[in-house]
């Protein structure tokens, strides 16, 4: 029997079925390390100071909220917006929340009493400081203290991540990885090495992509994201084939696979004679 099973490889490998096979499998195993690990060039990495260049931009349909206060509590009250309380289904829901200002397509609001205030393009410490002058310079307020915050402030991610989605920021300030994480991470199919974010600027759109294997992610402007952006992870080959095996091509592809199956069983059938 062991003669048999001996003389059956040789002529297998005279057949070249054997470095086919070989050929297949890795194929089958086209996914490496290299193509995962973040960071690979993390070992050459200098540390270098961009936190204080970070700011976040005022942008059309942006939700701000802006409250005026002073030590003459009743002369700041015509400058609020009322609270407003959410009820669903006949019920109160949550706590009262602040009415917000709508950044319009002409990059206003309409702020009581002043009218309407250019705001697109400035961060909330500009338009605080621009609301503040205002109200002392009319003389509406000696000693006005101006709050801004965003209140849609928002990213989402999509592609090849685990939970693609829209995700609310409580904060002002939001990484790339930040936003990945959330989104529970890329899966093994997502390339590391194009990461996009897609970007709106006073009406213009920009997409800058990253490599997630380098530190020169950290030197990106896209790194802090800003309110709105969306990030795409694009898939790799190997996702790319199954997707056309499973929804364009799956009655071709199958009747393929039968196909070479049938031919390999043929080839050991005769050589096993």
């Amino acid at each position: 029997m062991r003669k048999k099973m001996i003389g059956l490889e040789i002529r297998m490998k005279k057949n070249g079925f054997l470095p086919v096979l070989f050929v297949l499998i890795l194929l089958s195993a086209c996914t490496t390390p290299k193509d995962i690990v973040y960071f690979q060039d993390a070992g050459n990495f200098k540390a270098y100071k961009d936190v204080d260049k970070y700011e976040v931009y005022i942008h059309q349909d942006d939700l701000l909220a802006i409250m005026v206060n002073s030590q003459a509590t009743e002369a700041a009250l015509p400058f609020n917006l009322p609270m407003a309380s959410y009820y669903v289904g006949g019920e109160l829901y949550g706590q009262q929340r602040v009415l917000g200002y709508l950044v319009d397509k002409e990059g206003t609001i309409d702020f009581p009493i002043l009218g309407k205030l250019k705001v697109e393009g400035l961060t909330r410490n500009q338009l605080r400081d621009l609301i503040k002058e205002k109200l002392k310079t009319n003389g509406l307020l000696k000693d006005p203290i101006i709050t801004v915050n965003f209140l849609n402030f928002k990213v989402s991610v999509q592609g090849e991540v685990n939970r693609p989605g829209s995700f609310n920021i409580t904060g002002e300030r939001i990484t790339l990885l930040e936003a990945l994480s959330m989104a529970g991470d890329l899966t093994i199919y997502g390339r590391r090495n194009r990461v996009a974010v897609i970007r709106e600027a006073k009406g213009e759109r920009m997409i800058l992509y990253h490599d997630l294997s380098s530190t020169e992610l950290f030197k990106s402007p896209c790194y802090y994201l800003q309110q709105n952006d969306i990030v795409y992870v694009e898939p790799n080959k190997r996702r790319i084939q199954q997707s056309n095996i499973n929804q364009n091509n799956s009655a071709s592809i199958w009747l393929s696979i039968v196909s070479v199956l049938l031919t390999a069983t043929s080839v050991i059938i005769s050589v096993s004679k």
